[in-house]
């Protein structure tokens, strides 16, 4: 299939062919029919993404000082690496369309195949000729629209949610702020909602039209006090909704001068947010933002995952929005069409961009795609890139899974290793496999992970998927007699830890399987293990987290298995390769503060018993201070103490002498433990034994229980 894709890093626009989405049990794949340009948000982007490097970190200063702190604690080359690997990233454009549906997700039961339907969502509804769009983000397009007019539903639904925080009634006095696509949409919802609409903008051509949709009132910007002043009778308007766009913060000002005593401002565009007090103060305003389409968006739960909320208590989501900005347009209550200045054939979709860049100078405001019949008939979910043999005497590589960590760290490690072929790469969306793919040179794309484990011409897989799918994607490549590197954690679920034992231990030749514990493979980790000459010791790992909001995926137990199961299966399985032995017995406990109803299990202090009479305590937490460096390890012996910090720094005390190690970038062993993992496939001998794999998992899944239980648990 086609789809449109912006390069973050250079600006420029081209139409691909990519592998198509795979169709996931909450969703549904649509093949697109319109979709519509939008003039503002896509304006933005696109202006953004062709700005040089400097002019990127002038627009995002916010982003700018991540990056320099970020060279504080890992180094200049490492924090380089991370930031290009981001530019890098494709940008998928569009986020409104309309068509049909191809296929449905094995969870819905409320959509057939053939149905017409509305979607929205960035990463969903894009320029596309085949879109995966989730449950919450469709709706059924009613038989008197047709499927131009309901490829505005993402731009309707915006509009509506600023009408709803305006929370206007009938009869009340409205201004509107900016008339681009977003304000004449306003204008007219509020006229069916019974209210008198004033608009305002710097455009004559727009104020015609809004008056033409039936705005009561139109005025420039630089008229809006006087008009509005009119148009109120001296009391102020009721509700302003400012649609406009513009770093100006005179949109904000203007607002709070033409709003009645206790009036509401509501905030939908992008404009300046400097809020004058002294006028809001004496008027006691009421500022509101609209947060794009209704409740829902940026919510992975409702956005990703389908779940919806009750309906008694959130009556308007962003599907129930689309809906209803359907069901107006069917009544002929609101009139998309009206907006329409252009439309172009998906084919010739880089002239809708050539209008927003100022290379064809024509006015514009709505800006339609439209797509031939059948336009997803090529429905391929393999893609060559290269026509290129592959060697037998390479290790022949599928990589499952491209996110940010695989192309910031994993992929510039390979690229610049001898001994390894990029041969297949599998994700689950086309524009990310394309991107990577034509980067590294991968052979082929897909988003079916099968076709990888299934290829003859692939002897090793790397797995990098959310770490949901980290067992079964194992699973599946052992049994195909693959090697297999898969980050960490091995898998998320006990039951899974005891089938991939049973399967590796029985496959008959059995191939090479490693997880991503790179500590490990530290230099600074090596030289204490080397330096460790008598056991049992005593470790002291800390480890300053930081904080990961609740949403993110790596804290839903089903999706990410949580911060324990994620992440300090790492500092386990360091302590285990330090002291050379496996964890007996665990015993764990949580902050808990007075206002908590559950323990808080991303603030740990965590004890392991090792079988050779070592203990490590690993003190996991999450309320830090991002000042203090990340990582810090303390061992104990005989006439013997170490500490590392945060891989830049080791300190040696033994036989009445200090000596430091240092390292001017740090280190965190990507590279060795992919050399290990190499030389591994070679020898046929795992670079970390299957026994310590399963007993570091097995750990993770024990701390867990302890906490719960408040009891030692026994491995």
């Amino acid at each position: 299939m086609k789809q449109l894709i912006q390069s973050y890093k250079t600006g420029e626009l081209e139409i691909f062919d990519v592998p198509i989405p795979l169709c996931h049990e909450n969703g549904v794949l649509v093949e697109t029919s319109a979709s519509l340009v939008s003039a503002g948000t896509e304006k933005m982007i696109v202006e953004i993404a062709k700005k040089s490097l400097l002019g990127k970190a002038r627009a995002r200063p916010d982003l700018l000082g991540q990056v320099l702190e970020k060279m504080k604690k890992e180094g200049i080359r490492n924090t380089l690496e991370k930031v290009f690997a981001r530019l890098d990233t494709p940008i998928p454009l569009g986020y409104s369309c309309a068509g049909r549906v191809l296929e449905v997700g094995r969870n819905l039961n409320e959509i057939s195949i053939g149905d017409r339907v509305a979607c929205g969502g960035a990463g969903y509804a894009n320029h596309s000729e085949i879109n995966y769009v989730p449950r919450n983000l469709f709706v059924n397009i009613p038989d008197g629209v047709d499927d131009i007019e309901a490829s505005f539903v993402t731009v309707g639904s915006i509009a509506l949610q600023g009408v709803r925080q305006a929370d206007s009634k009938i009869g009340e006095k409205v201004a509107v702020i900016g008339l681009g696509l977003i304000g004449q949409l306003t204008v007219q919802l509020l006229k069916a909602s019974g209210c008198q609409v004033i608009g305002c903008d710097i455009d004559v051509n727009k104020l015609a039209l809004a008056e033409k949709l039936g705005a009561d009132m139109v005025c420039s910007a630089s008229e809006l006090i006087r008009a509005a002043g009119e148009f109120s009778q001296g009391f102020g308007v009721d509700s302003v909704i400012i649609t406009a766009s513009t770093s100006s913060n005179q949109p904000i000002i203007d607002a709070g001068e033409i709003a009645r005593m206790k009036g509401k401002v509501v905030v939908v565009g992008l404009v300046g947010f400097d809020v004058p007090r002294n006028i809001y103060y004496k008027k006691e305003l009421d500022i509101r933002l609209s947060m794009a389409y209704g409740p829902g968006r940026y919510d992975p739960e409702y956005e990703e995952a389908g779940i919806d909320y009750p309906y008694s208590y959130v009556r308007w989501t962003e599907q129930r929005n689309f809906g209803a900005f359907l069901r107006l347009v069917n009544d002929r209550r609101v009139s998309p069409k009206e907006l329409i200045t252009h439309t172009f054939d998906f084919s010739q979709s880089l002239k809708a961009y050539d209008l927003l860049e100022g290379k064809i100078k024509e006015r514009y405001l709505g800006i339609v795609l439209t797509y031939p019949v059948e336009a997803g008939k090529n429905r391929d979910n393999l893609i060559k890139l290269s026509s290129e043999t592959h060697s037998s005497n390479f290790i022949n590589i599928g990589l499952i899974g491209a996110g940010n960590f695989t192309k910031s760290i994993i992929l510039p490690v390979l690229s610049r290793m001898s001994g390894f072929e990029l041969i297949g790469l599998a994700s689950s969306t086309g524009i990310s496999c394309h991107s990577i793919g034509k980067k590294y040179n991968f052979h082929f794309i897909t988003t079916d992970s099968k076709v990888l484990i299934e290829s003859d011409g692939i002897n090793t897989v790397i797995v990098t998927t959310r770490h949901s799918n980290h067992g079964a994607s194992v699973l599946e490549a052992i049994s195909a007699g693959k090697h297999v590197f898969v980050e960490k954690p091995l898998c998320i679920k006990e039951d899974e830890l005891q089938k991939i034992k049973q399967v590796y231990e029985n496959v008959s030749l059995r191939p090479v399987l490693q997880v991503g514990f790179n500590r490990r493979f530290a230099p600074l980790v090596r030289c204490m293990k080397d330096v460790i000459k008598d056991r049992p010791v005593s470790i002291m790992y800390r480890v300053n987290a930081g904080i990961v909001p609740k949403n993110h995926w790596v804290q839903n137990m089903n999706v990410g298995g949580g911060r324990i199961i994620g992440e300090v299966c790492h500092f386990v399985d360091t302590c285990a390769y330090l002291t050379g032995s496996e964890v007996i017995k665990v015993y764990a406990r949580c902050v808990k503060k007075a206002d908590q109803f559950i323990p808080d299990e991303d603030n740990a202090l965590i004890t392991l018993s090792f079988a050779d009479g070592s203990i490590a305590t690993i003190g996991y937490f999450a309320y830090g201070n991002k000042l203090v460096p990340k990582e810090y390890i303390e061992i104990m012996g005989n006439d013997l103490i170490l500490q590392m910090n945060d891989f830049r720094t080791l300190l040696i005390y033994e036989k009445g002498r200090k000596k430091k190690v240092s390292s001017g970038n740090q280190d965190k062993g990507f590279k060795a433990e992919f050399e290990a993992f190499k030389d591994a496939i070679k020898s046929g001998k795992n670079p970390i034994e299957f026994d310590s794999l399963y007993n570091t998992t097995l750990v993770t899944f024990k701390i867990l229980e302890s906490i719960k239980a408040n009891a030692q648990i026994e491995l």
